[in-house]
């Protein structure tokens, strides 16, 4: 059986990404770029999918691992009779050309252990047989535009389309395998020493991790997120990946599997929050450009998600061959959603450019006149119904998430004037900003319900509501608010988790049932931090990191009856959103006096933007 989601670690190289299971099989890799197709398959079936496993004859003992030193170099430990060996696997970070390779070392640390190894390739998500050829440095394998080759000095034997080998390793001696992709019609990459790829792939690692300057009991957590997010990246063209896989399921069996190998907007704005906030700016700079290209043209146009260099065009298709993560149907490549309407897009766009600027990187003519496109779309979308920021397959409604994103879209854009000077229709917009705020108190809140509601007319709750407060819309201690709060805490929260809403009621158009959404969770930390809940706040915030795998790993969702993660893995929004916790529970967890006297360090607008004080409706400041 596939293993759990949580026993899966990541290795990458800012052009794709490759899920390592504990027991040493490599079960998802897609060449060259995370959006290619997969090689390596298991993940979504089994075995005979392609994977690639490297493992000891005879454990006695569950293997650990973690990676080196602030870095992604993953090292697993195995035990066993008769010795003990460590197994480095990564990836070098790859040049501007469409290659990759994911190197592994196996290293001798006591004793003479047996080992195996398995290498199942199938390109086309498991469906394509390659035709595999001896060379002097190991194999060769070439099926329609793909090719590998697996360098090693280990003797390899062929058998029913399998590579395989049996060997030993006795202390102080290292035995590499390096697997290259590149295309069919070229030569294979120059080839290299695996320990200096090795060394050269974790020093980069630590000088990126150098530059982070947080501190204080989370921050080892903190930065395994952040060199998560910064892995999710796609270094040609500055997109960001929401996560490295597909079709990983919100619930075991059920068909809510979807393709995130895509750069949706919101996820690529919090991402690059998170990362600012942490003092990364070279990404922003690329996303920043990223962005004008991909969004280049109308702006009723632009897109919720694209192509990693902006590609508008990510047709859904179901691949009926693979039967999915433990029989989890459809396996879908692509995504629907990329056609739909959803308003919150305008807002965590406009807040995250909003934000660069606070935090010192220089507005840009260019990137302004593309807000004012966007906004030219705003100021009559707003009212639209839309599909929301859970991207349903039900009718569209007026979401009220929707409708307050709509509204930072244009506060941020008004702040853009006040602020820093950008030329635009100051005083329209205010008004716009005045009369999206009062439709939204006049229709999003249900008197009934003391409590604002998922849609305008609906009596549903929804988790999105949290961010209410964190976005500046209205203060946390406004009574709508606070009850607003307490009615999620009272129905969408199980065992400490945070639902985003009851799938029973069927505004989704798909059947019920799935995990508890983390990001929503750490979005429930930031609610109590800011309403002065710090105790309950962190209590709530180290309960959650509970949830993350043992190398600070964190998939969507959590399922708490099964006690196992769910949804695709690693998942950046998950990981954005603890960056945000921890820094806002660093940021006030300081002496009372220090938080009055830098009223703007306390904002608990975790996830989405820096742009009010949390104290009072902040626009017009």
């Amino acid at each position: 059986m596939t293993a759990r989601i949580e026993d899966y670690a990541l290795i990458g190289n800012f052009k794709t990404a490759s899920l390592v299971s504990r027991d040493g099989s490599v079960d998802w890799l897609c060449v060259p770029s995370f959006d290619s197709e997969a090689c390596f398959s298991a993940l979504l079936g089994d075995p005979t999918n392609g994977r690639w496993l490297l493992t000891p004859d005879d454990q006695t003992a569950p293997p650990r691992r973690t990676y080196r030193a602030d870095s992604l170099v993953l090292e697993t430990e195995f035990k066993t009779a008769s010795g003990a060996i460590s197994v480095l696997d990564f990836m070098p970070i790859a040049s501007r050309r469409e290659r990759g390779e994911l190197v592994r070392i196996v290293r001798g640390r006591r004793g003479r252990t047996k080992m195996r190894m398995e290498l199942i390739l199938r390109f086309g998500y498991g469906k394509v047989i390659p035709w595999v050829r001896r060379r002097p440095y190991g194999i060769s394998a070439v099926a329609g535009p793909d090719a590998v080759e697996l360098r090693t000095p280990i003797e390899l034997a062929g058998k029913d389309f399998t590579t395989t080998a049996a060997f030993a390793v006795a202390a102080g001696e290292s035995i590499p395998f390096v697997l290259a992709w590149h295309p069919s019609n070229e030569r294979g990459s120059p080839h290299r020493d695996p320990d200096l790829m090795c060394a050269e792939t974790e020093e980069w690692w630590q000088q990126w991790s150098a530059r982070y300057r947080g501190v204080g009991k989370w921050r080892k957590l903190v930065l395994r997120s952040l060199i998560t997010l910064k892995a999710l990246t796609y270094a040609s063209t500055g997109g960001i990946v929401a996560a490295p896989t597909t079709s990983l399921p919100e619930q075991l069996g059920g068909p809510r599997n979807w393709d995130y190998r895509y750069c949706w907007l919101r996820d690529s704005t919090l991402t690059l929050y998170a990362l600012m906030i942490s003092g990364y700016f070279e990404e922003a700079r690329a996303w920043r450009e990223w962005l004008l290209r991909a969004v280049a043209g109308h702006p009723q146009d632009t897109q919720i998600m694209y192509g990693l260099r902006g590609e508008r065009s990510l047709t859904e298709l179901q691949l009926d061959w693979l039967p999915g993560y433990q029989q989890s149907r459809p396996v879908r490549i692509g995504n629907a959603a990329h056609a739909q309407l959803q308003l919150d897009v305008y807002g965590e766009v406009m807040d995250t450019l909003h934000v660069a600027a606070k935090l010192g990187l220089t507005p840009n003519d260019e990137c302004w006149r593309m807000q004012c496109a966007l906004m030219e779309f705003v100021e009559t979308g707003w009212a639209w119904p839309d599909d929301g920021i859970w991207e349903v397959r039900g009718p569209r409604r007026n979401f009220t998430h929707s409708k307050i994103m709509a509204w930072v879209a244009v506060d941020r854009a008004v702040k853009a004037i006040e602020r820093f000077h950008m030329k635009g229709p100051l005083q329209r917009w205010r008004a716009l900003r005045e009369t999206i705020h009062r439709d939204v108190c006049e229709n999003g809140f249900s008197t009934k319900r003391k409590s604002f509601v998922q849609f305008y007319g609906s009596s549903e709750l929804d988790a999105s509501l949290l961010m209410l407060p964190l976005v500046g819309f209205l203060p946390a201690n406004d009574p709508r608010v606070t009850s607003t709060v307490a009615a999620i805490q009272r129905e969408l929260v199980v065992d400490g988790l945070v639902r985003r809403y009851a799938t029973e009621a069927g505004v989704d158009g798909l059947p019920p049932g799935e995990g508890a959404f983390l990001a929503c969770s750490f979005w429930l930390a930031d609610n109590l931090v800011l309403s002065g809940r710090y105790s309950e706040a962190r209590d709530l915030f180290e309960n959650l990191l509970k949830f993350g795998n043992d190398v600070g790993l964190f998939a969507e969702e959590y399922d708490p009856g099964l006690k196992r993660q769910l949804g695709n893995f690693p998942q950046a929004f998950t990981h954005v959103a603890l960056v945000n916790t921890a820094h806002n529970l660093t940021r006030n967890s300081g002496p009372a006096a220090h938080r009055a006297e830098h009223p703007d360090t306390t904002s608990a607008n975790t996830g989405i933007g820096i742009g009010g004080s949390g104290a009072k409706p902040h626009w017009g400041k």
